[in-house]
Parts: structure tokens; C-alpha cells; sequence
């Protein structure tokens, strides 16, 4: 008996061995020239951050081969040498092969395995060409004016270009999820709080993922997101408007903007009578916003000493973000917390962001910024 019972007994274990070698994975495979004794390293981008998975030290041949467990959704990894990443997307027990140089590493790869991968190389490529354009616009030297059109016409029509190939053509698959949280100068491209017709894309890959994972963080996250950009971008309702006094617009000459900067200070638009102001009213969490705002710090380094002030209006739903991005800037940054519903932009008129206006230093409203204005000469003519 004791016998059959230890026959029992390992024939169990050596069934859960076998279970255990039999677990799904995936595998990504291949060489990196150029790179000897440097180290490769294999890391999940996950929800909450990079997290180190592997590494291996390269040798003349620069081969490599790492496996992972597959996960219960697609989930995205990527290989960095040194400060050079490739990202890939896993869905599946895949077996991907990677070959790549050391010197265009980022971009210069070719990998076969997945049709999603070679997409995700295509989206890379559309991003760099994108961020090309648009340092050399920055160098340019042209009018403020004329590069803010241009960084507008080129991001619309990288996101039109994108939506209609990537996003809106397949929904379910991994790349266009990684479409959509592109970024260019640190910025999304895509903005999901704000923009309604970025808030569609989002919706079309959460609906996806919701569906055939609807248990998965990913889809979670991005529904959550998709929630919020819906309420974020619904048309205010009238109601709403704040009714200001007739006596308190004529007094002053423009209608007051009260709001707290970031130490939490209320900065009113009326206690910069005497200086010449630039009301801007912005969101930060978008793709021009980076481009705009070094343009505006060019007209302020240069006309700040001659009583140039900027009185910059966020709109952002998320207030750390709006604090992160303008702690290093150095005029009067304030958020109002209604966001997209501020009564201010109805009482400005706004329609759309960003919106700028121009106060004499009376204090009196003096002109709506277009893209007609030229914008350093209508500062001098005021100061």
C-alpha cells in the first residue's frame, strides 16, 4: 500500500511539473549591433509606471531572449539600452523577433511576429517626424502668430491622420490603444478631458476593450477616462452664467477675473491696473500648450521690464497637473475648478481654447487676439 501510495504521490508532482513548464508565455527574441557590454533590459509599462522584468548584458552579437507570462490582457513591455526604448504590445503567447542597432534604436527597428508591433513601428515613426516638424517650426524665427497656425495645423492633422487610420479602423487592438497616449514635447496628443472630438477616440477603444476585457485595469482606466471627458466637454448649461453687476463693469472697465494662483492666493485682474496684461485663458494637458507657452515667455522675458504682465487662466481638470506645469512660469498663473464650464468664458465669449485678450493699462478690455493679430506689435502699441 505505502508503495502505490508513493507512486500516487510522484506521479502527482510530476503533473504539476509539467503544468507549471506548460504555463503560457511569451517570448521576444533577436540581436542588437553595436551594443556590446551594454545591458538590455526588459520592462512593463503598467498602469502605475515602469517595472523592471529582466535584463541581460549583450555581448559582440548582441543576441537576446527573454519569455514572460502572458497576461490576461494586452499588456504593453518595452527594451531599453541605456536611454533608447522600443515599445511592443503583448496579447497572446507570442514569439516576436527584434532586430535593431544601437545607434537608431528607438526607431530604426524591424520586428516580425506581430501585426500589432509593426503598427505600433508605424505610429513611433509618424510621432518622431511629427516632433521634427515641429522643433524646426520653433527654430524658425517666424512671428508668434504664424507658428502657433502652424503647430495647430500640424498636430490636427497628425490627429486626423492617426483617428481615421490607427484608431477609429480598429478599436481592439493594442495600437490604437498606444495611439492615443502619444505625446509630443511631454504632452498628449490627444486629449481626453477636454477636446470632444478626442474624447470620441478614447470612447471607441474603451468601448472595445470594455468589451472583450471588461475586467482588465486598461479598460477600466480608460472608461473612467472616457466618463470624465463626456462631462468635461458637454455644452455648459446657461443657467449657470453669473450675473455681473452693471455698476462693477463700468467702474472698472472689464469684467474681474478672481482666482487662486497656486500658493492658493486669490489674484484679481483688477490689481494690475497700470500695467499692460495678456489675459490667456488655456488648458495646460494639451498638445500646444507646451509650443504656445515658450512663445509667450519669448514676448514676456522681452517686455516684462516695460510693464507687460500675463494673467494665465487654466482650465484643467486635474489641479497637480495644472501645479506641475506651471510652477517654473513666470507670470500670474491661476485655475478656475469649474474648468470647461467657467463662468468666465462665458462672460468673455470664449467658444473655444485657448482664447486671448489684451488689456490697456487703464484696465480696459482692448482687443480680442485672433490669428490675424500680430500679437509683439499690438503689446508695443499698448505699452
Amino acid at each position: 500500500m505505502k508503495k502505490k501510495s508513493a507512486y500516487i504521490l510522484t506521479a502527482l508532482l510530476a503533473g504539476s511539473l509539467v503544468a507549471c513548464q506548460q504555463e503560457p508565455v511569451f517570448q521576444i527574441e533577436g540581436e542588437v549591433s553595436g551594443a556590446a557590454d551594454k545591458t538590455l533590459y526588459l520592462e512593463q509599462s503598467g498602469l502605475e509606471g515602469i517595472v523592471s522584468l529582466d535584463s541581460v548584458k549583450l555581448d559582440e552579437d548582441g543576441s537576446f531572449r527573454f519569455t514572460g507570462a502572458r497576461p490576461a490582457s494586452p499588456e504593453f513591455y518595452r527594451l531599453r539600452v541605456d536611454d533608447k526604448v522600443i515599445n511592443f504590445s503583448v496579447d497572446s503567447t507570442e514569439v516576436l523577433k527584434l532586430h535593431a542597432g544601437y545607434d537608431n534604436f528607438p526607431t530604426g527597428y524591424r520586428i516580425e511576429g506581430s501585426e500589432n508591433n509593426v503598427k505600433i513601428q508605424e505610429l513611433v515613426l509618424l510621432q518622431a517626424e511629427l516632433q521634427d516638424k515641429v522643433n524646426q517650426l520653433g527654430r524658425s524665427g517666424l512671428p508668434v502668430g504664424v507658428i502657433r497656425d502652424s503647430l495647430t495645423h500640424l498636430v490636427d492633422a497628425y490627429k486626423d491622420n492617426v483617428s481615421r487610420q490607427y484608431i477609429f479602423a480598429a478599436p481592439n487592438r493594442t495600437y490604437a490603444y498606444f495611439a492615443l497616449f502619444q505625446q509630443l514635447n511631454g504632452m498628449m496628443i490627444f486629449d481626453p478631458l477636454s477636446d470632444k472630438n478626442d474624447v470620441k477616440c478614447f470612447a471607441a477603444v474603451a468601448t472595445s476593450l470594455n468589451n472583450l476585457y471588461p475586467h482588465a485595469d486598461r479598460s477600466r482606466n480608460l472608461y473612467n477616462m472616457v466618463i470624465k471627458g463626456m462631462k468635461n466637454t458637454r455644452t455648459p448649461r446657461q443657467e449657470n452664467v453669473l450675473e455681473i453687476p452693471e455698476d462693477k463693469i463700468t467702474e472698472a472697465s472689464i469684467i474681474d477675473i478672481a482666482l487662486p494662483d497656486i500658493q492658493g492666493n486669490i489674484r484679481r485682474l483688477t490689481d494690475l491696473k497700470g500695467k499692460v496684461v495678456v489675459i490667456d485663458f488655456t488648458v495646460y494637458n494639451n498638445t500646444a500648450s507646451g509650443a504656445r507657452n515658450l512663445s509667450l515667455r519669448e514676448l514676456y522675458n522681452r517686455y516684462a521690464s516695460q510693464g507687460l504682465e500675463v494673467y494665465q487662466i487654466s482650465l484643467d481638470a486635474d489641479e497637480h497637473f495644472w501645479k506641475t506645469s506651471a510652477d517654473n512660469l513666470p507670470w500670474i498663473c491661476v485655475r478656475d475648478p469649474q474648468g470647461v464650464y467657467s463662468t468666465y468664458l462665458s462672460l468673455y465669449g470664449v467658444t473655444g481654447l485657448p482664447a486671448m485678450f489684451l488689456v490697456n493699462r487703464s484696465n480696459e478690455l482692448s482687443l480680442r487676439v485672433d490669428e490675424k493679430t500680430d500679437l509683439e506689435q499690438a503689446i508695443k502699441n499698448l505699452l
